[in-house]
């Protein structure tokens, strides 16, 4: 396929056994051979797990175990939202079992706050964006690359009993975590250019990313 535009919407969506799990409008900054980097900022619309925008809600009836047990059963409904409090940028290479991603502050200060290394599956493109799956375990890293640590290691588990993530794909997610770790200590990939998405700014004429209405 042809590569997405600068400024082009695009949309993320991740499908799970041939359904949508989530899907998120995102504005493409750059398509390149080596890397689709693309942001989102507050406002951006999303589709999320109604379980999971029940949890953000602080609703003490909800919790990621119970959403984590709809996915395997294939019970989930959507709940339309925005991206809220932070700015996004995605950094995903082809056929990577992960993407980086650095979160800054949603004020004037654009302050990037952490790099967060979502583990997924490689994308698949589509006609206006992409198609890949989270697969539920994260890592943490500090704004200046100082530290770091595992996210979700337990939701993680959950998800390997109940079969959402194969004995395949956890070897996948394996090598993807020493790749990860690899490119940290060499500062390599996204991490090569730190002070560059350090001091990145959306272009400020972008109008909010939007998603198209749901099909039927």
């Amino acid at each position: 396929m042809e590569p997405f535009g600068v400024g082009q919407t695009v949309q993320r969506r991740d499908v799970f056994r041939g359904r949508v799990w989530s899907t998120q409008a995102l504005r493409v900054i750059e398509d390149a051979p080596t890397a689709l980097i693309t942001c989102a900022w507050p406002g951006t619309h999303v589709r999320v797990p109604e379980t999971y925008a029940r949890v953000r809600r602080g609703d003490p009836s909800a919790s990621r175990e119970e959403a984590v047990r709809q996915l395997a059963a294939g019970t989930w409904t959507l709940s339309a939202g925005e991206w809220q409090e932070t700015v996004l940028l995605l950094w995903k290479a082809p056929g990577a079992y992960f993407s980086v991603n650095a979160f800054y502050s949603g004020d004037a200060d654009h302050r990037l706050l952490t790099w967060y290394v979502n583990f997924e599956r490689p994308n698949v493109r589509q006609p206006g964006g992409f198609d890949t799956f989270d697969l539920l375990v994260d890592l943490l890293i500090d704004a200046d690359l100082t530290g770091w640590r595992w996210k979700d290691e337990d939701e993680y588990a959950h998800g390997r009993r109940l079969g959402i993530i194969d004995d395949a794909e956890h070897a996948h997610v394996d090598a993807a975590r020493q790749q990860v770790l690899a490119l940290l200590a060499d500062r390599a990939g996204p991490f090569a250019e730190a002070e560059r998405w350090s001091a990145w700014r959306r272009d400020p004429a972008w109008p909010t990313p939007s998603l198209p209405a749901p099909q039927p």
